[in-house]
């Protein structure tokens, strides 16, 4: 009896989950959260149309969907201003980023990003083989000089650039990043990730003639439009450079209620305003937990906020360890030293208030530890 032959490059990776996702820590635990407040979700939900929308494809589920997103693309064309071929729909911004690396990627092709910016597309470079360099974070914000100079230095074929970012929640102008594009060695492609963009301050997305062939942009229904698990996202760049993700990518992936849902998610204006005001208003708040407890948060262009602990990447983890077994799902950064900091995820008043019931007790726990170990004084 024979196993299955995996390609020479599985063999050689490791079997990993970027992120563990709050369901299995409840199980883990044997307990569910209280606050749910780790992943970046949109809490405030989905526009009342967009449930509707969703809730009216029930019943013709039997049905596939649309391969080629029709009216989600028509409606995303004239948002954008930019036409229909403009645009490819996929499964999230985690299944493009997939499918991008699958078009420009193979073995040996470096690539640049951002040491500890988003991780899952560093598996689809990892899973394609190619050649990843990263450069550190600069002041907590992705250096975009390094990024071009890196670039320059190894002729990357695609460069990594989420604005706002994750996990840190800064931002750069706009301006700065299409000044990027002449940086950029001939032949490479910019990925700008704007998973973020509709909680940004203004001018924070480029103007770039969406016909440029240096960059290609993503975006998601995922956080601002809180349809995390209805998995849409969307490319937008050169119609030629979308028309070749037909060549590689699932037909059939996107799901038919989702689309539906998008587009009525996308036409509701007012319920994306009211999620912003949200958003602000709980930024303020996770702000103010902070500072009443000793502690830094900053400047956030997403809906979630990165709190500084004060001190190293182990305390900031004690602090993490403590609220979730206090139950509150919480994430951070993975890397130093923007893993001093926790990361918490915008919530309603009656989430956050769970945060500032417990964040104080989970600090003491921590500060314990350390001292315990003698890394603190």
């Amino acid at each position: 009896m024979t196993g299955p032959r995996y390609t020479k490059l599985v063999q050689t990776l490791s079997a990993s989950v970027p992120f563990v996702g709050p369901e299995e820590q409840e199980r883990s635990r044997g307990a569910p959260f209280l606050a749910r407040l780790g992943a970046n979700e949109n809490v405030f939900g989905p526009s009342p149309k967009a449930i509707a929308a969703m809730q009216s494809e029930a019943g013709d589920i039997w049905k596939y969907g649309d391969p080629t997103s029709h009216d989600l693309r028509h409606a995303l064309a004239a948002h954008l201003g930019v036409g229909i071929e403009n645009i490819v729909v996929g499964e999230g911004i985690d299944a493009l980023l997939g499918y991008l690396v699958r078009l420009l990627v193979e073995p040996g092709d470096m690539v640049v990003t951002s040491e500890g910016a988003y991780p899952t597309f560093n598996y689809h470079v990892a899973g394609f083989g190619g050649t990843l360099h990263k450069v550190p974070y600069a002041a907590d914000r992705e250096d975009l000089e390094a990024l071009c100079a890196k670039a320059a230095q190894v002729r990357a074929k695609l460069v990594y650039l989420a604005n706002p970012d994750n996990p840190m929640g800064t931002w750069h102008q706009g301006s700065k990043v299409a000044e990027m594009l002449d940086r950029l060695p001939k032949g490479c492609l910019l990925l700008l990730d704007e998973a973020y963009i509709e909680f940004a301050p203004d001018g924070t997305a480029p103007e770039i003639n969406v016909e440029d062939p240096r960059v290609i942009r993503m975006r998601t229904f995922s956080k601002a439009y809180g349809m995390a698990g209805a998995r849409v996202g969307y490319a937008f760049g050169a119609a030629e450079l979308i028309a070749s993700f037909d060549k590689i990518r699932n037909h059939f992936g996107m799901n038919r209620a989702a689309q539906a849902g998008a587009l009525a998610a996308l036409q509701d204006h007012d319920w994306l305003a009211q999620t912003q005001e949200n958003v602000a208003i709980a930024r303020q708040q996770i702000t103010r937990i902070a500072h009443e407890n000793g502690l830094h948060a900053l400047p956030s262009a997403t809906n979630f906020v990165a709190v500084d602990c004060g001190h190293d990447g182990d305390f900031a983890r004690q602090v993490l360890h403590a609220l979730v077994d206090k139950g509150v799902f919480v994430r951070m950064p993975f890397v130093a030293p923007q893993d001093r900091c926790i990361r918490v995820s915008c919530g309603r008043p009656e989430d956050l208030s769970v945060v500032a019931q417990h964040l104080p007790a989970s600090l003491t726990d921590a500060r314990r530890q350390q001292t315990a170990r003698g890394k603190l004084t």
